[in-house]
């Protein structure tokens, strides 16, 4: 018999990472005047897709708990220190021989944009074995990534099978990715994976083809443009937030853990989408992922202006 663990909010499984993150005057070139230039800032810090979010969700009042491998390397005892600092649970967290997995980030100065080159140790890879059913009984809701896949759909089928609700990060096609579609009950894809998956450009014909009767909703994030959703047979349109972006990584990590976080606050999905867009344009007015990750009361004052979003103990709320 699985041992339950202490109850939480939301369990996140899968990626962590330690990010360098460097700010350039532009991409660099292999020619011209781009090809040498002086870094503007530099920071080492903590990302990772599900532990950020799970970062999100904490800083947003969940209890929340991490679980994934980090490497022996000091960049993984980096990770096992940081994370308890973000109030995240991490006692489920696994250290296995070899490096962390790390990414190497540039920055636009001008545009906030990015580039991102990861590297991730073989060894950190979780397996079926690795998913902690107890834990997962023990959540409110279940966030998985598409990293290691086989271990993100074991665990959503069990979350499912107790009644839980599962979201996700989906952001790449292999050959596992519709099996993890159709396992968990919130699809949040990256923009352009819909096209893999369906052939169909356009967003609202492809929700409709991956829509299945247990899927609560599915959503597409697309940068500054927002995000769209497919809910109750509704196409839903929610536009992004304008601001003088710094840094976008990360920023659809936090919308994840903003999403999260209002589903759990039982809200309607215009209100989830909103607010996950004020937070994820936040996050891009600061540097690095965990590090650029707002506060509940700047998210919700953003989402506010919107004059289609009821703020939390209102009376219309």
């Amino acid at each position: 018999m699985t041992p339950l663990r202490d109850p939480c909010d939301v369990l996140g499984i899968g990626a962590n990472s330690i990010d360098y993150v460097t700010v350039a005057p532009a991409f660099p070139r292999p020619e011209g005047w781009f090809s040498k230039m002086q870094i503007r800032r530099h920071l080492v810090t903590c990302g990772g897709q599900t532990a950020t979010a799970m970062a999100v969700c904490a800083k947003f009042g969940l209890r929340a708990r991490y679980v994934g491998a980090v490497g022996a390397d000091e960049n993984g005892q980096r990770v096992l220190a940081d994370l308890p600092r973000h109030q995240v649970d991490a006692s489920g967290v696994v250290t296995r021989d070899g490096r962390n997995q790390f990414a190497v980030i540039v920055i636009d100065g001008e545009t906030g944009e990015r580039a991102v080159l990861w590297d991730r140790d073989p060894s950190l890879a979780l397996t079926e074995d690795d998913v902690p059913l107890g834990d997962i009984a023990a959540a409110r809701v279940l966030h998985v990534d598409d990293v290691d896949q086989a271990a993100a759909i074991r665990a959503a089928r069990h979350a499912a099978a107790l009644g839980i609700p599962v979201t996700s990060d989906l952001d790449r096609m292999t050959d596992r990715t519709a099996d993890l579609v159709d396992a968990v009950t919130y699809p949040i894809f990256a923009d352009g994976l819909h096209e893999k998956l369906t052939g169909c450009a356009d967003h609202e014909e492809a929700l409709r083809r991956l829509c299945r009767p247990h899927h609560r909703a599915l959503c597409v994030t697309i940068g500054q443009h927002g995000a769209v959703a497919l809910a109750g047979g509704r196409f839903i349109r929610s536009p992004g937030f304008k601001v003088e972006a710094v840094d976008t990584t990360g920023s659809g990590d936090v919308f994840r853990g903003a999403f999260i976080h209002a589903l759990l606050q039982g809200w309607d999905i215009e209100r989830i989408l909103c607010f996950a867009n004020a937070a994820a344009a936040l996050a891009c007015t600061g540097l690095g992922a965990m590090a650029g990750i707002p506060d509940l009361e700047a998210s919700l004052a953003l989402a506010a202006s919107r004059s289609s979003f009821v703020q939390p103990g209102s009376p219309e709320a």
